[in-house]
């Protein structure tokens, strides 16, 4: 049984050097992978267990959005990519196996719950003020281009909390300012949803031994002229019931049908970031919670990159500071480590390059998997990629990851 060590802590040399040992190097055999349109379905390869992963996975080239997140099983040797208008389903040896299309909302990071064997992932329909976690039964994924509506792989669970932060009439006026920043509506800044995790309730220092919960981290949007939108939000739910609540994914007609209320709503001071938690991710190694974010833009904050929740510290109430209106929440410690802002009390690493924001998977030994996005040019169509890199984690300044071993 591991135990909880309440910090992230630094892998030796030798540690980061046996992990590159033990690693099975992929085939990348998806480098010049077809769009999801045309690319043939290969054969699935799901051994009872997979303990040694490959130093890479290779997502393929789509004509499609940016990586935004991705979520593995381990024990069926499966990834799973989400290219925001469209979910690539890869074995451990990136061979495309299926696919999910037909998105017109904006599907962002993902996670993948070992209780029930289905891949949840943030769903976006600003327009139509709708906001759901999208679940995906990914074991019937099992050919290209299966659309989303109709093909019945696809349920989502609608979020009434976000819903009402997002269209909340902060000044007054009796004017929804709609999808923008540059506006004092929106409660904490709310843009919507992204970074999702499966991990314990804040502050259960049983860890992978707690209850899961689901949770789900708010888009901030980024605006230097307020002050109410310092925090990251997250929200937690328990998802043992939702059945009830699931409903076909239809477009054309929003559906309402989702808890009343949340588990659990939380602040953690980090400054103002450009749309809030990117990708957020529960490390079962250290029990603390990993937030990548694309930096902000206040001149009085440090403007991290990635932050850590302190697993071990429970969530106190008090000040939400910067609000209109005198307000008092949960809070949730930042760990500290990593650098350090004496002005604003904040913790973070001020990672440079693109280390977390388009997918953080912890393996729960001090390995994570780190996706990178890219573009390529096919036939003068520009087509996005998604790579997967094995990282183990330092905690070093800038970066707290280290790639495991040569670039496959």
């Amino acid at each position: 049984m591991r135990t909880h060590t309440g910090h992230l802590g630094r892998l030796p040399a030798t540690i980061v050097a046996a992990f590159a040992c033990t690693a099975v190097v992929a085939t990348a055999s998806t480098a010049t992978a077809q769009p999801a349109s045309t690319a043939t379905a290969q054969p699935a390869s799901a051994p009872a267990a997979h303990r040694k992963v490959p130093l890479s996975v290779d997502g393929g080239a789509w004509q499609s959005g940016h990586v935004q997140g991705m979520a593995i099983d381990r024990r069926k040797g499966f990834m799973y990519f989400s290219m925001t208008n469209l979910l690539v389903k890869t074995d451990l040896r990136g061979n495309p196996v299926g696919s999910v299309t037909g998105f017109t909302g904006h599907l962002g990071d993902l996670d993948f719950n070992e209780k029930d064997g289905r891949v949840y992932g943030s769903l976006e329909y600003k327009e139509a003020k709708s906001f759901y976690i999208a679940i995906l039964d990914v074991d019937r994924i099992t050919r290209m281009d299966m659309d989303a509506q109709s093909t019945g792989v696809v349920s989502t669970v609608y979020l009434r909390e976000v819903v009402k932060d997002f269209t909340a009439d902060m000044n007054g006026d009796g004017v929804f300012d709609g999808d923008t920043a540059n506006t004092p509506d929106h409660r904490y800044g709310c843009s919507g949803i992204d970074g999702v995790a499966f991990g314990p309730a804040f502050g259960d220092r049983r860890g992978k031994r707690g209850e899961r919960k689901l949770t789900v981290a708010y888009g901030v949007y980024a605006n230097t002229g307020r002050a109410d939108n310092d925090h990251q939000v997250l929200l937690q739910y328990d998802v043992t019931r939702w059945k009830k609540y699931e409903r076909p994914l239809t477009e054309s007609a929003p559906h309402t049908s989702g808890p009343a209320h949340v588990d659990g709503k939380f602040f953690a001071y980090t400054g103002n970031t450009t749309y809030g938690v990117q990708n957020l991710e529960y490390d079962g190694h250290s029990g603390n919670w990993l937030m990548a974010v694309y930096k902000g833009t206040k001149p009085g904050f440090p403007n991290y990159s990635v932050f850590a929740l302190d697993g071990a510290r429970k969530p106190v109430r008090g000040p939400v500071l910067g609000q209109q209106r005198p307000e008092r929440g949960l809070l949730l410690p930042l760990l500290r480590d990593g650098a350090h802002d004496a002005a604003t009390g904040t913790y973070g690493w001020p990672v440079p390059g693109q280390y977390g924001q388009y997918g953080l998977v912890s393996l729960d030994d001090g390995r994570f998997y780190v996706a990178q996005s890219g573009t390529v040019q096919d036939g003068g169509v520009t087509k996005q990629t998604a790579r997967v890199v094995l990282n183990a984690w330092t905690g070093r300044t800038p970066s707290p990851f280290s790639p495991v071993g040569p670039a496959a």
